[in-house]
């Protein structure tokens, strides 16, 4: 475990009344990982099927995949409307899944919050910006990072991702869109709730690139990037506009035949997993049990903002040469290449 200080490069374009990071003139602690980031071993060469099966089980399934998975299938049978009832668009039962999806971001991004950073129940250990979440800042609404972060989340991030999960069910249940049944394809369903991680990294990289073009970021991406030093609320804290590109994700399944089960893990791993993210801490501890968390790949776009535009499981940032890997060696570069 190491500590840096002051890695922060400041970005702020005339006539951008928010300023996108922090000023590099005020220094801070900040927790470095000791391993560099890496793709995952099914990118790598050659290829060593053990090193590929470990970490499919250990890292992409365990425990995040394997916890939305779960309470995907657990909200449809026992959280969801029936679907016979939503072969009709009704208020009724678009209601309930949006208070559904409220109910259960709060659970998520309001119990790691509770935990982390009001119970602080581990301290600042493994938190990547030693800084505690800003109050009583004019750069957030209400002068609360928290409070701004909710408000962006539930009111505008919520309502959209339901509407596009609303939809896209409805398409299902009307039969408007193909469908199949784990009766039918058990195989194939069970590989579209695999495939629906990767298509959301990839996802994530071809909507989030453009947001940081310079009159896009400035309309809309800017609010999420307010959030320098991150927390649970600050993953689907965003601009309605910037919302309403990161939720076309459900788009796939209006042309790839799915299930309504799939169509729930895709809106609760958009919508839910930020925050896990976001959390503002690379691990959390339950009891004795330490769990991978905030990711140090993300993160590290929020501090510099040119770099990792991507996700860490679809390694596009290597093709477009902005993958970085935390290594004092890749600070060094950063700073000879006047970024920093």
């Amino acid at each position: 475990m190491t500590h840096r200080k002051g890695a922060t490069r400041i970005t702020s374009w005339p006539g951008n009344t928010v300023t996108q990071v922090e000023d590099a003139t005020r220094r801070f602690e900040y927790y470095q990982p000791a391993e560099k980031v890496e793709p995952p071993p099914i990118y790598r060469w050659p290829i060593k099927p053990s090193r590929i099966a470990r970490w499919f089980v250990a890292e992409f399934l365990y425990p995040s995949g394997l916890f939305f998975i779960g309470l995907a299938v657990f909200a449809w049978h026992y959280l969801t409307p029936d679907i016979s009832r939503m072969a009709t668009v009704e208020p009724g039962w678009v209601a309930l899944l949006w208070l559904r999806n409220a109910g259960l971001l709060l659970l998520v991004a309001g119990g790691l919050h509770w935990r982390l950073h009001m119970r602080r129940a581990q301290g600042k250990k493994y938190k990547f910006d030693k800084r505690w979440l800003a109050k009583n800042s004019r750069r957030f609404l209400f002068r609360d990072q928290v409070k701004d972060n909710m408000f962006w989340s539930v009111v505008s991030g919520v309502t959209i991702w339901t509407a596009y999960e609303a939809a896209t069910v409805w398409a299902y249940a009307s039969g408007t869109v193909a469908s199949t049944r784990w009766s039918e394809a058990p195989v194939y369903l069970g590989a579209m709730l695999i495939a629906t991680f990767f298509w959301s990294a990839l996802h994530f990289e071809i909507a989030h690139r453009p947001l940081h073009w310079r009159p896009v970021y400035r309309l809309c991406h800017a609010l999420h990037h307010k959030n320098v030093n991150t927390g649970p609320w600050s993953g689907i804290s965003m601009h309605p506009l910037e919302h309403l590109l990161y939720f076309t994700v459900f788009l796939l399944w209006w042309i790839v035949p799915a299930d309504p089960i799939v169509i729930t893990l895709t809106g609760f791993f958009q919508g839910l997993s930020p925050a896990v993210s976001h959390c503002g801490f690379q691990k959390v501890r339950f009891g004795r049990l330490w769990l991978a968390a905030g990711t140090h790949f993300h993160t590290l776009h929020h501090q510099l903002f040119d770099v990792n535009f991507g996700h860490v499981s679809t390694p596009t940032d290597k093709l477009f040469g902005t993958w970085f890997d935390g290594t004092d060696e890749a600070y060094e570069k950063l700073g000879r290449r006047g970024l920093m």
